[in-house]
C-alpha cells in the first residue's frame, strides 16, 4: 500500500470523507516542531522534511489491525440509513459496503504485499466481512449473509469504469496521502507533538485551514519516526469534542504476509455473484443498482427531484477555495409542486420524507430566499425553495453567507 501503488491512487474517495478540501497542490507554511512531553523525543524535523520522509517511504509490504471511528453527528434516522451497526450482513458488493463505514466505529485488519495484493478484514463480533485483492481477481465476502462478490481487473477496464481494486476502502496510509495531495496555500501545514502509535514512535504533521468559516479545525497525521508510513489521521471539529474521523493502526508489522494471506476460496454452499453480472442490462450498473445513480435523497418518496433526479439538473458550481470552497448544484426542483414548501404543504406526501426534513433541516432565510439547513459535523447543506442545493465542508453560517453573495 505505498503511495505509488493502483489501490492508493482511487481507494479514499470511497472511504470516509476525509478529503474535504479539494485543494490544488501548492507552496506550505514551514515550521519547525519540538519534541513535546509525554511523546516520545525524537530529533527535530521541519514540515517540508515529514511531508518528504513520507512521499520517500516505500514501504509496500504490512499487516496489522486498525480502527476507524466516524462521528458526523447526524440524527438517528440518517445514521440508520448509514448502516449504523456492523459491516457484516446483505450483499457482498464492496460498492454496498463504503457507506457503512461513515458511521460508527469499525476494526479490521489489513495486510499488504505491494500493489496486487491487499487485504481487508472488517470484524463485526462472531461475523465477518473480507476484501482480498490478489493479482486480477478481487473478492469480498460476507460470513454473516454467506456472500461471495467476485471481480476481475482486467488491463482495459474500459473508460468509465473504475477497477475494483481501487475502490476498495482506504487504510490509515491511504487516507493520510489524499490529504496531503489535497494540501494546497488555503492549508498552513506544521509538525505537532510527537506521538506512539501501534507502539512506534512518532511525528505528527498538523494541516490548519488558513481560512475562517471551515468545520475543520485540523487534519493530524501521525507518520513513522524510522519508514515514514502514515499511522494514524485524525480530522478534528472546529466545534470542540472527539474527533470528527479517527482512523489508526492499533498494530502493525512490517515483515512481508504469509502468501497464503491472499488466497481466497468461496466457502461451500456461498452465493457466489460475479462483478460481470453487477451490470448487465442495465441492472447494478457502474453507478449504483438497477442502473441508478445513488443518491441519498432519492432513497426517500418525494425527495428525489431534490437530488437532481426526473427532470433534474445536477448543474454543478464551486464558489470559494480551499477549506471554504462551496458546491452549487442547480437540482432544477425548484418548479411548482417539487420544492421543499411545497413538501411540506402536501397532505399527500409520505411521512417518512417529512420526517426527514424535520429530523436534519432547519428553516432558514437570508438574500438567496428560503430554504432547508441540513448540518453534520463535517458537511452542511443549504437546499433552497428554487431548486438550489449549496454544500461544502464549512459551517451554517459560512454556508448562508455563501448562498447570500450568490445572488
Amino acid at each position: 500500500m505505498a503511495a505509488n501503488t493502483k489501490t492508493s491512487r482511487k481507494a479514499a474517495r470511497y472511504a470516509v470523507p476525509v478529503a474535504v478540501a479539494g485543494v490544488a497542490a501548492a507552496t506550505v507554511a514551514m515550521v519547525p516542531a519540538f519534541a513535546n512531553a509525554g511523546g516520545p523525543d525524537l530529533p527535530k524535523v521541519t514540515a517540508q522534511q515529514l511531508i518528504e520522509k513520507v512521499a520517500a517511504s516505500d514501504v509496500q509490504q504490512l499487516s496489522g489491525t486498525a480502527k476507524i471511528t466516524t462521528d458526523l453527528g447526524l440524527p438517528k434516522i440518517a445514521s440508520g440509513l448509514l448502516g449504523g451497526g456492523g459491516v457484516a450482513g446483505g450483499s457482498a458488493n464492496p460498492e454496498d459496503k463504503i457507506a457503512q463505514l461513515a458511521n460508527g466505529t469499525h476494526t479490521f485488519r489489513v495486510a499488504a504485499d505491494g500493489p496486487d495484493r491487499q487485504k481487508l478484514t472488517f470484524l463485526d463480533g462472531k461475523d465477518e466481512y473480507t476484501l482480498v485483492h490478489n493479482g486480477q481477481d478481487v473478492w469480498g465476502y460476507d460470513s454473516k449473509s454467506n456472500e461471495v462478490f467476485h471481480d476481475k481487473d482486467a488491463q482495459n477496464a474500459g473508460q468509465d469504469h473504475k477497477k475494483t481494486a481501487e475502490r476498495l476502502p482506504a487504510s490509515p496510509q491511504e487516507l493520510a496521502q489524499e490529504v496531503l495531495k489535497s494540501a494546497g496555500p488555503t492549508t498552513d501545514i506544521s509538525v505537532g507533538d510527537t506521538a506512539q502509535v501501534a507502539g512506534r514512535d512518532a511525528y505528527q504533521l498538523v494541516l490548519k485551514p488558513k481560512q475562517s468559516g471551515s468545520t475543520v479545525a485540523s487534519v493530524q497525521i501521525a507518520v513513522d519516526a524510522k519508514n515514514g508510513v502514515p499511522l494514524r489521521i485524525q480530522l478534528l471539529s472546529s466545534q470542540g469534542g472527539k474527533p470528527i474521523v479517527d482512523a489508526g493502526f492499533t498494530q502493525v508489522d512490517f515483515a512481508k504476509p504469509a502468501a497464503d494471506a491472499f488466497t481466497f476460496t468461496p466457502p461451500k454452499g456461498a452465493k457466489v455473484t460475479e462483478g460481470t453480472e453487477h451490470g448487465k442490462d442495465g441492472k447494478g450498473g457502474k453507478d449504483g443498482k438497477d442502473g441508478k445513480p445513488f443518491k441519498a435523497l432519492e432513497s426517500f418518496p418525494g425527495l428525489g427531484d431534490l437530488a437532481g433526479g426526473a427532470g433534474g439538473k445536477g448543474d454543478v458550481k464551486v464558489l470559494g477555495e480551499g477549506w471554504s470552497a462551496v458546491a452549487r448544484i442547480d437540482s432544477g426542483a425548484g418548479r411548482a409542486g417539487t420544492s421543499l414548501k411545497d413538501l411540506e404543504n402536501d397532505k399527500n406526501a409520505p411521512k417518512e420524507a417529512k420526517q426527514f426534513l424535520n429530523s436534519l433541516g432547519d428553516k432558514v432565510t437570508g438574500k438567496f430566499g428560503e430554504g432547508r439547513l441540513f448540518s453534520t459535523r463535517l458537511v452542511n447543506a443549504l437546499i433552497t425553495d428554487d431548486g438550489k442545493v449549496y454544500v461544502g465542508a464549512v459551517t451554517k453560517d459560512q454556508l448562508v453567507k455563501t448562498a447570500d453573495s450568490a445572488k
